[in-house]
C-alpha cells in the first residue's frame, strides 16, 4: 500500500491539496521577498526566473514527485572537453552546494540543477535551492564560458 504525498509547510502549518498549489504560493512569496513578480507554473508545471544573466527553471514533477531546479550554462565545448569536464566534477565537490553540474546529451548542453522530493518540501528549502541555483548558475555560467570557450 502506498502513501499519498502530503504538502504541508512546517513553519505555517499550512496544508496545500497538491503540489502545484503549494508551489505557486511559494514561488509568489519568493517573488514578493525579492521585489520580483513571478509567474505562476504554467500547465506544464514550469515557470522561471532570472538573476543577472541566468535563466532559472522551477518545475514541478508531480508525478514523479520532485522539484527540479534548473539552468542552462551553456553548450558542452568542442576543444578541452577533459579538462571541462575536470573543473564541472571540481565545483561539484564543495562549491554548488544544494546544485551540481550535469549534461544533457541529447543538447550537448550543460545545466546546473537541484532536485528535491516534494513531500515535505517547506518555503525555507525551497528559497535555498531556488537562490542557490539562481546564485551559481549567475556566476558560473560566464566564468565557465570564458574559461572554456565553445568555438
Amino acid at each position: 500500500m502506498s502513501e499519498q504525498p502530503f504538502y504541508q509547510d512546517r513553519v505555517s502549518g499550512r496544508v496545500y491539496r497538491d503540489a502545484r498549489q503549494m508551489a505557486d504560493e511559494y514561488i509568489q512569496r519568493f517573488g514578493e521577498r525579492v521585489g520580483v513578480r513571478f509567474a505562476p507554473l504554467d500547465e506544464d508545471g514550469y515557470t522561471d526566473v532570472r538573476r543577472g544573466s541566468a535563466t532559472v527553471g522551477i518545475n514541478i514533477l508531480e508525478d514523479h514527485g520532485i522539484l527540479l531546479v534548473l539552468s542552462r550554462i551553456m553548450d558542452v565545448p568542442k576543444q578541452n572537453r577533459e579538462a571541462f569536464f575536470r573543473r564541472l566534477l571540481e565545483l561539484n565537490f564543495l562549491v554548488t552546494s544544494d546544485g551540481a553540474f550535469a549534461v544533457d546529451k541529447d543538447r550537448d548542453a550543460v545545466y546546473l540543477r537541484a532536485l528535491r522530493r516534494l513531500s515535505g518540501l517547506d518555503y525555507e528549502e525551497f528559497e535555498d535551492i531556488v537562490s542557490t541555483v539562481a546564485t551559481l548558475a549567475d556566476e558560473w555560467d560566464d566564468r565557465l564560458r570564458e574559461a572554456f570557450p565553445s568555438s
